[in-house]
């Protein structure tokens, strides 16, 4: 039942009336340099501020056995976090209503060189509407709405009538470990929510992704008889040609499926770090390179794993080198399905009325070509996994910055959300 007028004004005041101590504590997270495997001390603080406000509190360690065996774990490797995941509940006095996950990642990619950023990356400054600051957008900003949206309720003296699990992770930019184990611990709820900034926005539809590492060995001379070696790195960027033909192929198999036919480029391959080689006067004898790569949802990670070791092997068999010299193909990092939003559910109901309410606006939803961690609780929860939250800019960018009024509008949409769907009782 839609929320009472007077219940929902009294909800947007709220948030409104924290909003300055919301800013402070997303500052706060951002003044973490938790880059990952760096996140134990941010989840420390979110512990506490959990824990503070009375929330039945578990931090727990990834299991990589059961990881590693579940179809949608990746793979663990020596740069793998070892932080804890941190979970808060709050547990109401009579379970009335529908239950709900409100799920945050702490960990954020690297800066890159900090001269390139016009404030520090990791020291948080407000210039008019924008909050700059590594990860502020992605995604320290929804994680304080997280707690926000509830402590707006507290502030009227109410509280959710249901189960609301808070969940702090790490590594969804790397593997999605960090969700998955929340699952595998046994974590669940009616629906899930994952305010990532999502331009104030639903996302429908989201592609997989597969991190891998290819490893091409050369044959080193000195240069003076360069034509009597093989160059890796060279080698290695023939292996790129291929790849990207093997991008070309699968962005073409787009026709047909929904939410990805009327995009230019929905499989994005990218190439994110190459090393190689020992000495400038030398021929290389090796060279690595990291890659990313999207998949459609419907098509499994060990599918596609399979289509780009047999790309990898094709390409080499004709290579006058390589075939004598295979590349090697491992993977390292992301093994994950996409998914897509099924229309229709409740939850995703209520959403589209506390949306509206807040922002004036009917909610929109599209396809986002890049990792969720609401995959993990579409496809094996088989719950409504609603990803939406705030505007940014800059996101693994320079400068990275988040929307102030937006992520206003987007924390009255979610404690609007959470009172309709988990219904309220006197705190």
């Amino acid at each position: 039942m839609p929320l009472d007028p007077a219940l929902r004004d009294r909800i947007i005041t709220a948030v409104a009336d924290g909003f300055s101590d919301q800013i402070a504590h997303t500052q706060a997270l951002i003044r973490f340099p938790s880059t990952r495997g760096e996140e134990q001390a941010i989840q420390d603080f979110v512990f506490r501020e959990y824990r503070d406000r009375g929330y039945a509190m578990d931090r727990f360690a990834m299991d990589r056995e059961q990881i590693e065996a579940h179809p949608g774990g990746a793979r663990f490797s020596p740069e793998h976090s070892e932080a804890p995941i941190v979970v808060g509940i709050h547990r109401p006095r009579e379970e009335r209503g529908r239950s709900l996950i409100l799920q945050a990642h702490v960990d954020v990619v690297p800066a890159g060189p900090a001269d390139l950023w016009t404030h520090p990356p990791f020291e948080p400054v407000v210039e008019g509407d924008w909050l700059y600051g590594r990860g502020g957008a992605d995604m320290k900003a929804g994680h304080a709405a997280n707690l926000f949206a509830l402590d707006a309720l507290r502030r009227i003296g109410l509280q959710p009538a249901a189960t609301v699990t808070l969940q702090s992770v790490v590594e969804e930019e790397s593997t999605g470990n960090g969700a998955l184990m929340t699952h595998l611990r046994g974590y669940r709820a009616d629906a899930v929510l994952i305010p990532e900034p999502e331009e104030e926005m639903l996302v429908r539809a989201n592609t997989g992704v597969l991190w891998f590492r290819v490893e091409v060995r050369g044959r080193p001379v000195h240069v003076r008889e360069m034509g009597t070696g093989a160059n890796a790195i060279d080698a290695a960027y023939r292996v790129i040609g291929a790849l990207r033909q093997l991008e070309a192929r699968w962005n073409e198999d787009k026709a047909g499926r929904p939410h990805f036919e009327g995009e230019a480029h929905p499989i994005n391959l990218n190439i994110g770090r190459i090393e190689g080689g020992d000495w400038a006067s030398s021929v290389p004898a090796w060279c690595r390179i990291d890659c990313r790569i999207a998949i459609y949802p419907g098509t499994s990670a060990a599918e596609a794993a399979r289509e780009i070791e047999a790309a990898v092997a094709a390409f080499a068999r004709d290579d006058a080198f390589l075939s004598n010299s295979p590349p090697s193909v491992t993977f390292h990092g992301f093994f994950a399905e996409g998914y897509v939003l099924d229309e229709g559910s409740e939850a995703e109901a209520v959403l589209g009325r506390a949306h509206e309410a807040a922002t004036g606006k009917a909610l929109k939803s599209f396809m986002t070509a890049g990792y969720l961690d609401t995959r993990v609780h579409a496809l094996y929860d088989r719950v409504p996994a609603l990803c939406y939250g705030p505007k940014s800019e800059n996101i693994h960018g320079f400068d990275e910055r988040v929307s102030l009024a937006s992520l206003q509008r987007i924390t009255t949409a979610m404690a609007l959300f959470v009172a309709e769907w988990c219904g309220t009782e006197p705190a």
